[in-house]
């Protein structure tokens, strides 16, 4: 945690700095060159103090994530992990792949069992509670390796939104990444992205365009990308990455 005074407050050069974003020197002419804000204000007086926890600070228009306990982790979900702390089945969970956190971390959103990709952990009830709702329409994008070929009128047809049995879904965007032969009908493989997260929905989405899914990852969430992340391993968000999804959340 960083020092504060007395009333709980940092001079505003030293959270700069304490948090990575420069040298304390290079922080001090980022404020004199008028790119730090701080609620909404650009300040340049050195030596101005800040509450390291609830000050909105930005840098250079990118938001600084507050000082915090908290925790906000990315997970890379392995195949055949259920999206659950815990399973009366047995089965395995999120739980066991961080079982040496010391925090009780709630998972945001879900992923279905036969899909790999990112999950995002946190002990911030909040913030998962934000992430989670789909009128913060935060983008995830996922590939699917799909029966068939898929055509361009597909595509479009994607493009322009399909209706389920549980309403429209829209697709923000969806490409061709590769198309080939594997099997009798051959193989395709596509990336969409999507802000939803109703059950089992790039699956539904995918077979009722007559495309069942064989196997499925999320790549990404927002910002945070699956490349670098090995299957069931876990990091902590960047501080763009948390500032970004903070900003999304309206947090």
């Amino acid at each position: 945690m960083i020092e504060t005074d007395d009333e709980g407050l940092v001079r505003l050069q030293k959270l700069l700095a304490t948090s990575g974003v420069a040298s304390r020197r290079k922080c001090e002419e980022l404020m004199l060159d008028g790119q730090v804000e701080v609620d909404g204000e650009v300040v340049t007086r050195l030596g101005t103090k800040v509450d390291p926890r609830t000050a909105v600070v930005r840098v250079a228009g990118k938001r600084l994530p507050p000082v915090s306990e908290k925790v906000y982790l990315v997970l890379h979900k392995p195949r055949g992990v259920v999206s659950t702390m815990s399973d009366p089945e047995g089965r395995r969970t999120l739980q066991d792949l961080v079982d040496d956190r010391p925090e009780r971390l709630f998972h945001v959103g879900r992923l279905d069992t036969d899909t790999s990709g990112l999950i995002l952990l946190t002990n911030d009830g909040d913030f998962a509670q934000r992430m989670a709702h789909p009128s913060y329409e935060v983008d995830k994008t996922y590939v699917a390796e799909v029966d068939g070929e898929v055509s361009k009128a597909t595509l479009q047809r994607l493009r322009d939104g399909v209706v389920l049995e549980d309403g429209p879904v829209e697709v923000r965007s969806v490409r061709l990444v590769s198309r080939g032969e594997g099997g009798a009908r051959g193989r395709s493989i596509v990336e969409l992205v999507i802000h939803e997260g109703r059950n089992r929905i790039v699956r539904r989405l995918l077979d009722e365009v007559g495309h069942p899914v064989r196997t499925l990852t999320r790549t990404a969430i927002g910002p945070v990308v699956l490349r670098g992340l090995r299957s069931g391993a876990l990091r902590e968000l960047t501080r763009e990455e948390l500032g970004a999804l903070l900003d999304r959340a309206q947090l």
